[in-house]
């Protein structure tokens, strides 16, 4: 059960057996992906205990501020988690989500308003209905009817989201004679509604997948709930014979073996991609495809 930060900073004195169970700046790689939490959080509302001497899994209660004013307490976890399919700063308080995106409240008549119930009429119908199960989720129809793992150009696939995913495009396309255009794989099992993946860059050839991944502009991608849909969709990759290369800005930790850190897209980067092209399949093989 969570507790107050007082309480838990003082049993961990105590296990310890110092006054600084963690130093300041312990933590710092940990939330340094979470720049809302870093502004939400503030010391003096937690006994001065900085946000980087806090661990990430610890189960206790912080006090929180956004930037409208509002207090509220939760756990690590919980806030990091908070980031769902809303993309609005105010994902990241409970009660500016809520005033963004109200709940319907249904006003119900009075007890004594309402007449009782009829019992249901039991018929071979109703009973079936009861047997019937739950309808599956419905799949979009528009994915081909290719081979499991094979490249292909999708209707469905999103736009680039930003200038420097044309940039990486442009820049590794020039350096790397595969074939360009593909933006979907098809995978095995489905992924949300659809039976195919849409990574940010393909390359046929080398069978590897490149996505390019930041925060965003309110610290929102690519963290809590949708971290776990890339790796979902790495997992379904990986399942159906491709391997995943992701760059990571913004502070965000690496999820698979091949990943990189970057701090910009440049040409330094663009030759680290190019030696870990190479782990991955080999410098024989990618070296081929080289210009």
């Amino acid at each position: 059960m969570a507790e107050r930060v007082e309480a838990w900073w003082a049993r961990r004195q105590w296990s310890k057996g110092v006054a600084e169970p963690y130093a300041v700046g312990t933590y710092r790689e940990a939330w340094a992906a979470y720049p809302a939490l870093i502004r939400q959080y503030h010391p003096e509302l937690n006994a001065g205990i900085t946000l980087t001497q806090i661990p990430p899994a610890a189960d206790v209660l912080l006090l929180w501020e956004c930037d409208a004013g509002h207090r509220f307490a939760a756990t690590p976890e919980e806030q990091r988690a908070r980031p769902g399919r809303e993309r609005r700063r105010s994902a990241w308080c409970p009660e500016c989500a809520e005033r963004a995106n109200p709940r319907r409240v249904v006003a119900l008549p009075m007890r004594d308003a309402v007449p009782a119930p009829e019992a249901p009429l039991v018929t071979e119908a109703s009973l079936l209905r009861a047997r019937r199960p739950k309808r599956a989720v419905r799949l979009c129809d528009k994915t081909p009817a290719l081979p499991v793992g094979e490249p292909f150009v999708s209707e469905c696939a999103p736009a680039p989201a930003s200038a420097v995913e044309d940039r990486l495009r442009a820049d590794l396309f020039g350096r790397v004679a595969v074939t360009p255009g593909r933006n979907a794989v098809r995978v095995a099992r489905p992924f949300f509604t659809h039976l195919e993946v849409w990574p940010d860059l393909l390359l046929p050839e080398l069978r590897i997948a490149i996505e390019y991944d930041t925060i965003g502009r309110h610290g929102l991608e690519h963290v809590g709930r949708r971290e776990d849909a890339d790796r979902r969709k790495d997992r379904a990759l990986r399942s159906a014979g491709w391997e995943v290369v992701r760059l990571r800005t913004g502070r965000l930790e690496p999820l698979g073996p091949h990943d990189l850190q970057l701090g910009a897209w440049n040409a330094r980067a663009l030759g680290r991609l190019i030696d870990v092209l190479r782990d991955i399949r080999g410098p024989l093989m990618v070296d081929a495809y080289l210009v």
